[in-house]
């Protein structure tokens, strides 16, 4: 508690010792995933995959990605939080410390799940993951809430996971990556470095979107450097510090708008969406963009009639600008407006939908989409991005942000985590429950709510 306030970290995280979560694996699978020292001595994850160019299992790759564009981690070991993202004793020691009442798990390792391309070692992974967590969680489940991952290669086999993970393993939610990348159709000999990406709004992932509308749970989107997804600019730094910079907001930022117009949210009009660790303070700027391109390209847009300024007033203003001692002004004047204007191809005859760029969307502001309820981010506790949400977006900006303390991160900061976040700005109270536990228990809805002591729900209400 903070001041009477529950905390809820929305996006805490656990470090897999891919040792121990290897004893869940099926047997079969078991060689194919162990730990490696690089070069510069950082631990990195070693996973043997499906290869494209041999057609073969003997692609060995190294996670977090150790060199070269989107490089992932580097001596990204908090001296706080390591410990304690391994031992659940350690963790529950620093929640008391800090006043965190409840934390939801996700994992570290799993990040780059689906970015693999073997599908059923992925559905493996997942599932081994799922049952490491929830066993590793149980004793503390009062105060630790794990979320499930599923294999995005496998949409059938992830939306049974993703039930097996709410009715049988007891979880709140179930994480995916912001986009699964592929190998580009022209290169497949040169995955991953040249790729191409399939965002989670896909229509073959919509199963998986009605299966979290049917359950009644939130999807977390959560990407990570070094995870061979693509990540926007990120994907053309190779530096640690500018590749993680960039690819948590470009990830989200890409997953959120293609959500918004791929159709969705309209399609799913109660499923909510966490678009976490990459901040918030990018989200009225891109609400902006989002409302101002709706109502200037797809609800007040006629691509059938687009403007073609007469020949006669054209005409007139090019003598104006010319002069009219050009005896040819006039021909010249009707050739260059034939160039630019050509009549013979009449916009007003096309005949074909591609005109039409996100039609369905004709009647909806995206900015509904934030106003009921469907779209969440998260924030740490040195961010002041939630303290002028509001200010940008009106009222409905104070149900956006969920606090995060990124628990287990090298860039999670422990000591006065939630003190930090709750006075960065001078908040109204009613606000500030908002903000440390009130839109965590929107987003992840009844799953969590029922799952609280009822005096911390008292605290809620």
């Amino acid at each position: 508690m903070y001041e009477g306030i529950l905390v809820i970290d929305a996006d805490a995280h656990k470090i897999e010792n891919p040792l121990i979560m290897r004893d869940y694996l099926e047997p079969e699978y078991r060689d194919r995933i162990g730990l490696v020292v690089d070069n510069l001595g950082d631990q990195r994850v070693r996973i043997v995959d499906f290869n494209p160019a041999t057609g073969k299992k003997d692609f060995s790759r190294i996670f977090p990605q150790p060199q070269g564009l989107g490089k992932g981690g580097f001596r990204n070991l908090h001296p706080e939080t390591t410990l304690g993202g391994l031992f659940n004793q350690r963790r529950i020691e620093h929640m008391d410390q800090e006043g965190i009442d409840v934390q939801v798990i996700y994992g570290t390792l799993n990040l780059v799940f689906s970015s693999l391309i073997d599908k059923d070692f992925a559905v493996a992974l997942c599932k081994a993951y799922n049952n490491y967590i929830a066993d590793d969680c149980h004793k503390y489940s009062e105060r630790l809430k794990p979320i499930g991952v599923i294999p995005l290669q496998d949409v059938a086999e992830a939306v049974k996971e993703m039930y097996r993970c709410i009715n049988e393993l007891g979880m709140i939610g179930i994480a995916v990556a912001p986009n699964m990348p592929i190998p580009h159709p022209k290169a497949p000999e040169a995955f991953p470095d040249i790729r191409t990406c399939k965002t989670i709004s896909h229509p073959d992932f919509r199963p998986i979107l009605q299966a979290a509308v049917d359950l009644d749970i939130a999807l977390g989107v959560h990407g990570g450097p070094g995870s061979y997804m693509v990540g926007g600019i990120s994907d053309y730094t190779e530096t640690f510090i500018l590749t993680h910079i960039f690819v948590q907001r470009n990830q989200q930022q890409l997953a959120l708008a293609r959500m918004v117009f791929d159709g969705a949210f309209e399609q799913f009009p109660t499923l909510r969406v966490g678009f976490l660790e990459g901040g918030c303070g990018w989200l009225p700027d891109l609400a902006h963009a989002f409302h101002e391109h709706w109502e200037k390209r797809i609800r007040d847009f006629d691509p059938k009639h687009p403007y073609r300024p007469s020949l006669m007033e054209f005409t007139k203003l090019l003598i104006q600008e010319r002069g009219n001692n050009n005896v040819n002004i006039i021909s010249q004047a009707k050739n260059l407006f034939d160039l630019m204007w050509n009549a013979e191809n009449d916009p007003t005859q096309i005949d074909d939908e591609s005109l039409y760029e996100h039609y369905y969307l004709r009647h909806r502001d995206p900015l509904e989409y934030f106003e009921r309820g469907q779209i969440f981010t998260s924030f740490e506790s040195d961010d002041p991005g939630p303290s002028y949400l509001h200010v940008a977006m009106g009222e409905i900006g104070k149900h956006l942000a969920c606090f995060s303390g990124d628990y287990g991160h090298w860039d999670g900061v422990l000591k006065d985590c939630v003190k930090n976040a709750a006075t960065v700005a001078n908040y109204e109270r009613e606000h500030l429950e908002l903000l440390l536990g009130g839109n965590a228990l929107a987003l992840y809805g009844k799953r969590l709510r029922n799952s609280l002591p009822t005096a911390n729900l008292v605290h809620s209400a």
